[in-house]
């Protein structure tokens, strides 16, 4: 993260105006105190005018705008379109092409009164919920043929409240089908829903004014892209509170999912990465610490349980997941017990191994080296300590000792790296090319800065691949671009992750601006943004690119391109693409990881596109049944073909032992990398056949 706009305050002139007549005027109740107040209105112009002046895109602040700000607010405020009735929209609808005007001015009442009225809304839907659950779970109808839509993001607003109480009953009921068929008893799910509802109406009346101008800044700001967002004092050292937030203690990258919290990537090496029970598009839906009663997360906002996760180091938190790969109606969850700890460097360090195969009909060994992330022990350096660890300092020396070995090829395994230091991925190219641009960073203004390495000579001339996946992000992105654009190395795997921007804090009167003022692009003239890096061979992908990744997040920049900055000789693997890839195809039919990867990803994107469940309990059993048959299938077919003992069923504990034998795999039992090491021994040896000739 950088910070280097000048910290100097906007002193900007402030004239507020009276509230516009048209103004809607929600009915007295315990939130009309809340108003906005004089520092605030004065950062609000602070982000006009810093958005105006330095964002990357600098896109006008115009009716356009406006409507996009309108239905980005609305969605954040009521994403399943649960709480507003048409009747309300349609007195909004009035301010649809104005939030540009009052912006400008200063005049925050709109924002307010909207929020307020999502307050007054929730109030009666919680009461509703609640009087629902006091007549009973157990006089709840579950043998009606009826479905609830749980994908209402466009759906139609209610057209009064009569609409909405069906669509509340339904919601209970889905609620409740869902516990009992997670195994609950009725009294423990009255108890849990209706201690979930009442706390949420707790969290309602302690709302403040802050936490209304924080979510309507946001709907302002976050239409410019993902990464541009408004902290509040309190969260001010939260760099990315909204949409990927870093936390201290488990190092786990989360994201606001509707009413849940959602698990985007793990920090290398951090406790969670460690305990292997976590995994990317988990949701979390409850907070524990050590062995204190569960605390339902469902509803709350991302910075809420943030706080609760955090906690001393040294200190156990347990979180209740629903795991990524359920189905959409499927609510078991699992309790992941995680010790809070700071990710030690020396963990996040590179390290080596030797692949090992045999290959038409001869033995080979490969280096490989895995890069968890792109670190740099900034004090040491600065200081001008000799020994400051790094990652290219890392690598070189892995390098040394696997030449030393006389390894036929590497391979640089960048599966989930999610980046770090530019510098390091501008060094670590250094390694492998003779000089030359390695990135390029193109400012708001238009000036395109090059980066380069300076150094001469190359540490690694011999063969290589480069593997990376969708978690794959920013410093990787640049690295593996960098390999590709040279025709270095081979890239293999899955689409990158695809976050090619970069982002400044800039402190406010009031909180914090961070705001995104600058894109990187490859040395092809390429940028990293949205697309990520394509690979020459691509993999089954292991995360679907819908729910993971930069092109999930609302708003996100394009993919674009500006002038080359080289242009590199001749292509040495285009003529053997073909070739490698049919080879790699019929490898990898057979296969049981490969098959087993693409056929999870095909059932799980069937999964989420049947978003309609039933609330009839025979048929939702039997169709929950029917999925879990279809996982298992999936699995012990994988087991048969590898010689496995098949399970009779699986559970919780199955895929922890799972991740358990992972973390011990030899480089060979580990398909990707096994298979990546044979498309690159399939390249030495036809473009050995090609030299001879």
């Amino acid at each position: 993260m950088k910070r280097f706009l000048p910290c100097t305050a906007l002193a900007l002139a402030l004239a507020i105006g009276a509230l516009p007549s048209h103004a809607a005027t929600a009915r007295s109740n315990a939130w009309d105190a809340l108003q906005p107040d004089r520092e605030q209105i004065i950062a609000s112009l602070n982000v006009v005018e810093l958005l105006k002046r330095h964002h990357y895109s600098k896109p006008p602040l115009d009716d356009a705008r406006s409507a996009q700000i309108f239905d980005n607010y609305l969605k954040m405020l009521d994403p399943a379109r649960s709480y507003f009735t048409a009747e309300d929209i349609a007195a909004f609808e009035s301010w649809r092409y104005r939030f540009d005007d009052y912006l400008k001015s200063g005049e925050l009442q709109p924002g307010f009164v909207i929020y307020k009225r999502q307050l007054e809304r929730m109030q009666e839907r919680l009461e509703f919920a609640l009087a629902l659950l006091d007549k009973g779970v157990d006089q709840l109808d579950f043998s009606r043929d009826e479905s609830l839509e749980t994908d209402r993001e466009k759906a139609p607003w209610a057209a009064d409240r009569k609409a909405l109480d069906d669509l509340w009953r339904k919601r209970v009921k889905d609620e409740v089908l869902r516990l009992k068929i997670a195994g609950k008893e009725p009294a423990a799910i009255q108890e849990l829903l209706t201690k979930r509802y009442r706390n949420q109406l707790k969290r309602l009346a302690q709302t403040r004014s802050e936490d209304i101008f924080q979510a309507y800044i946001n709907a302002f700001a976050q239409t410019y892209d993902p990464h541009t967002s408004y902290l509040s004092p309190e969260n001010a050292e939260n760099f990315d509170i909204n949409m990927s937030l870093s936390l201290e203690g488990i190092g786990a990258i989360l994201q606001s999912d509707n009413e849940y919290v959602k698990v985007v990537r793990l920090v290398p090496a951090g406790p969670a990465e460690k305990g292997k029970q976590l995994q990317p598009a988990d949701r979390i839906v409850g907070v524990a610490q050590g062995d204190k009663e569960m605390v339902d997360v469902i509803g709350w906002r991302l910075d809420e349980v943030v706080k609760l996760i955090r906690g001393p180091k040294g200190s156990v938190v347990r979180l209740e997941v629903i795991p990524a790969g359920n189905a959409p109606n499927d609510q078991t969850s699992k309790v992941v017990a995680i010790t809070r700890e700071a990710v030690k460097l020396e963990e996040q360090a590179a390290k080596k191994s030797v692949l090992e195969l045999d290959h038409d009909g001869r033995h080979y060994k490969l280096g490989v080296i895995e890069i968890p992330a792109f670190y740099l022990d900034f004090k040491a350096y600065r200081s001008g300590n000799p020994d400051y660890k790094s990652t290219t300092r890392d690598v070189r020396k892995l390098l040394a000792e696997l030449k030393a070995e006389r390894v036929d090829g590497v391979v640089i395994d960048l599966r989930n790296n999610g980046g770090g230091s530019l510098q390091e991925a501008n060094e670590l190219t250094g390694l492998f090319i003779d000089q030359g641009p390695t990135v390029l960073v193109r400012n708001s203004d238009g000036r395109v800065d090059v980066l380069t390495d300076d150094s001469q000579g190359v540490e690694y001339d011999g063969p290589m691949a480069v593997l990376v996946n969708r978690l794959s992000a920013s410093a990787s992105e640049i690295f593996a671009g960098a390999m590709q654009d040279y025709h270095r190395a081979l890239v293999l795997g899955g689409q990158t992750f695809g976050k090619g921007t970069v982002q400044s804090i800039q402190p406010l009167n009031h909180g914090e601006l961070k705001l995104t003022l600058a894109k990187f692009y490859r040395v092809s003239g390429q940028s990293t943004q949205h697309q990520g890096v394509l690979p020459d061979i691509p993999y089954p992908a292991t995360f679907d690119t819908q729910e993971i990744g930069e092109s999930a997040l609302p708003a996100a920049m394009p993919w674009d391109r500006i002038s080359p900055a080289v242009n590199p000789e001749r292509d040495p693997f285009q003529p053997f693409l073909a070739e490698l890839k049919a080879r790699h195809a019929t490898r990898t039919a057979q296969d049981p990881d490969f098959i087993f990867a693409r056929r999870s990803l095909e059932l799980s994107q069937q999964l989420m596109q049947d978003t309609r469940v039933s609330l009839n309990e025979t048929r939702r059993r039997a169709e929950q049944h029917a999925i879990e048959e279809r996982q298992l299938s999936l699995e012990n077919a994988r087991r048969s073909a590898k010689g496995e003992p098949l399970l009779k069923e699986l559970k919780v504990e199955d895929e922890e032992s799972l991740a358990a034998e992972e973390e011990t795999l030899a480089p060979e039992k580990d398909a990707f990398l096994a298979e990546s090491g044979r498309i690159l021994l399939d390249y030495l040896n036809l473009n050995a056949v090609v030299a001879r000739h």
